[in-house]
């Protein structure tokens, strides 16, 4: 009887600490599918995979004249698609739920930093004029895979239902690329989770 009553006080808090995991998807910047878990009551990591928007006209050209194809390459254009989003991301957790006097669920609000990688398939139009006064060549295509990788920074609120396994989220944040230059992007995002 004593290790049934010691094996049950041992299995609630695995089993409490479980109920916190939760798969969902987030729609914003960047779309993703989303799995978040805690380490500690207050601590969560989540891994996101999804698609980020592309960045702008001025971003893609600075990046084809940064590497010409040939040095005679003059830009015309491009086209570019969203790519593949990944974050790794932790975050800090604080109990707000008696500041908005909520009396059913409970809300958490968070804070955290990350890590982000993107990439972004660019179709780039060009042509090459050999000699001034020559006739340019026929215009060239050339695609390029843009790939971007720096920090992440968010802050935002999860509320948790108390009659059903699911949490509503929404949240703001900044991407500081470093690779492959610096640039910042202003993210953002709502969800819902289920939790399991």
């Amino acid at each position: 009887m004593k290790l049934k009553i010691l094996l049950v006080l041992l299995v609630l808090p695995i089993l409490g600490f479980a109920q916190e995991k939760g798969a969902g998807i987030r729609l914003g910047e960047p779309f993703s599918l989303t799995y978040k878990d805690f380490i500690e009551d207050y601590l969560s990591f989540e891994v996101m995979v999804g698609s980020g928007s592309t960045n702008g006209l001025e971003y893609y050209k600075r990046s084809f004249e940064n590497n010409l194809p040939s040095s005679n390459a003059f830009y015309l254009n491009h086209s570019a698609s969203r790519g593949i989003a990944l974050n790794f991301r932790m975050a800090l957790h604080e109990d707000i739920t008696d500041m908005f006097e909520i009396t059913e669920g409970y809300l958490l609000g968070y804070a955290g930093v990350g890590a982000q990688l993107r990439t972004t398939n660019v179709n780039y139009a060009y042509f090459q004029q050999n000699n001034p006064g020559t006739p340019a060549q026929p215009t060239q295509t050339i695609r390029r895979t843009n790939v971007d990788f720096g920090p992440e920074a968010f802050v935002g609120a999860e509320y948790y239902f108390d009659e059903a396994p699911i949490s509503v989220f929404a949240e703001v944040g900044m991407f500081l690329e470093l690779i492959d230059r610096i640039n910042f992007k202003g993210q953002g995002g709502i969800g819902v989770r289920y939790l399991f």
